[in-house]
């Protein structure tokens, strides 16, 4: 109405000065918002995409092996290669030798091929002792009179395979599966990384569990007791956030070896007259991660069951349905909500442990995350390492797509 009362020029210059206002209020909250999005996007997004980036890209070898890599794509992967390939082959271990990255492309070569890394190191003394010259038989002959292996068409496969630019070699070896010289994919007999995934659920499905056996009652106490008890019970969920995770972890150690304070007070009670080894196993493993994730579960439960009233059951109870059946049919399906949220936070947090079962648990109690460490830090195999990340990283993208349908689903059911 007030813009019908003006003529034309005005209205077009009230227009233009809202529009200033609104690109001025929108670049002031993108200012405001850009210093973190940088700081997320180079020191979260960015380490992850890079890492992520190693499971599929495969150019370490044909770095060092530029000729080979050339002579491998050219191939047909009929029978044995021709014999420039033998050729460009023998000059890159020679040039790779004098410039010391020989090592890199033979630990390459070790993954696929048994032995990999001796076979290409043997080769690589034999160049050495040439003194640049090739070998008067030729490299074919020099290959195969020193390793009856370089006849063999599995490793000449292999080294295709590894001439990169990409590879699936490891994504594949993440879920326990090979491929042949024909290219056919099969399991891998000797595969352990879909066990040790089963292993990740297992433990944290019976963290889960406790957690929630444990946080529901608490959460329940916590939300129908007074403001100075719930405020008691909330300093006491929140506390362990005030610890490091190692040090709370170390006083589990304190706590459940065999002449810790938990062997000994069951003892002086009577309940055994020896130690019980809860260390260094799967018990010790669930009871100090439970502990350390409790708080995940009971916050939101929590804060779900402030919310729901109280009418709702007392309106149940007066229509005669016993106080059990009041709680399980009216309240508990009011919490799930909660029960969602408390679950996947701490099954996703679970999953991707490492501090605490590498502390307590054992041997066969090891879960994903120590073995991506394992390939990061101890036998810098990068791209296997990547590879169970970007497992791990699509369990976790599943089972929250999985938990959304859910919520979703009971959403409009209630609607």
């Amino acid at each position: 109405m007030a813009l019908q009362g003006m003529d034309g020029a005005a209205a077009r210059a009230l227009r233009r000065d809202h529009s200033r206002a609104e690109r001025r209020r929108r670049l002031q909250a993108i200012g405001l918002v850009a210093p973190l999005f940088l700081f997320l996007l180079f020191t979260f997004v960015g380490p992850i995409a890079d890492m992520l980036r190693r499971s599929v890209v495969d150019t370490d070898l044909a770095a060092i092996w530029p000729r080979t890599a050339a002579a491998m794509h050219a191939w047909d992967g009929a029978g044995l290669p021709p014999d420039s390939a033998f050729n460009a082959l023998g000059e890159d271990i020679r040039d790779s030798a004098d410039a010391g990255r020989v090592a890199v492309a033979a630990q390459r070569l070790n993954y696929p091929i048994l032995g990999g890394r001796s076979l290409v190191m043997g080769m690589a003394r034999l160049a050495g002792a040439l003194d640049g010259k090739p070998p008067p038989q030729g490299w074919k002959a020099a290959f195969l009179d020193a390793d009856p292996s370089w006849g063999n068409r599995d490793t000449w496969v292999a080294i295709r395979r590894a001439s990169g630019p990409v590879t699936d070699y490891f994504l594949l070896n993440a879920l326990d599966l090979r491929k042949d010289a024909a290219g056919h994919l099969h399991h891998a007999p000797d595969g352990i990384f879909l066990s040790i995934l089963w292993r990740t659920f297992s433990v944290s499905g019976l963290v889960t569990l406790f957690a929630l056996l444990l946080g529901y009652p608490l959460a329940y106490v916590m939300s129908h007791s007074s403001r100075r008890v719930a405020g008691i019970l909330t300093l006491f969920v929140l506390l362990p956030f005030w610890t490091s995770l190692l040090v709370r972890t170390a006083a589990w150690i304190v706590l459940l070896q065999d002449q810790g304070i938990v062997n000994k007070a069951l003892i002086a009670i009577g309940l055994i007259d020896h130690p019980v080894r809860l260390m260094f196993n799967r018990v010790g493993v669930v009871v100090a991660m439970v502990h350390v994730l409790l708080p995940f579960m009971v916050l939101p439960l929590a804060a779900v069951m402030r919310g729901i009233r109280p009418e709702t059951v007392r309106a149940a109870r007066s229509l005669g349905a016993p106080p059990w059946t009041a709680f399980r049919r009216i309240y508990v399906p009011q919490t799930m909500p909660g029960v969602g949220a408390g679950v996947l936070l701490v099954f996703i947090s679970a999953i991707g442990y490492y501090i605490t079962p590498a502390l307590v648990g054992g041997a066969d109690d090891q879960m994903l995350s120590y073995f991506i460490a394992f390939y990061t830090n101890e036998t810098v195999n990068w791209g296997l390492a990547s590879a169970l990340a970007v497992v791990l990283l699509g369990a976790t993208a599943v089972l929250s797509m999985v938990y959304a349908r859910v919520v979703s689903g009971r959403g409009a059911l209630v609607g």
